[in-house]
């Protein structure tokens, strides 16, 4: 399947682009929530038991059962980044599945759309 901007495929760069802009937008108000949010973000994804990779596949699967298109976005960019591969992050969002049902099922159209335009192998 080819990558082609239109109305069967979400454009999960513009998702993740609008989810970062709202931080920078939040910010200019409400510094403090956004740096609380921050480092909790990072202690929370930094190292530890698991790693990164492992959290971020975690994160995909909440954020299908979570039915959050931004989140998608988001943590699949960044779970390819860990090195995680197609099969792991449609796996995590399989898992999702089973949680949520029907609706999640849905839901992993995100994940295949943010796979192919993050260039998931």
């Amino acid at each position: 399947m080819t990558y082609k901007k239109d109305e069967l495929h979400e454009d999960m760069e513009l998702c993740y682009q609008k989810f970062m802009s709202l931080f920078e937008e939040i910010k200019k108000d409400y510094p403090t929530f956004v740096q609380s949010f921050m480092g909790f973000f990072r202690a929370t994804e930094g190292p530890g038991a698991l790693d990164r990779k492992t959290k971020e596949l975690i994160s995909i699967a909440l954020s299908v059962k979570s039915q959050c298109p931004y989140c998608i976005a988001f943590h699949t960019k960044n779970a390819i980044a860990e090195g995680a591969t197609k099969a792991e992050i449609i796996e995590a969002a399989m898992v999702a599945t089973l949680m949520g049902g029907g609706p999640c099922v849905s839901y992993m159209k995100y994940v295949y759309d943010a796979c192919e335009q993050f260039g998931a192998k």
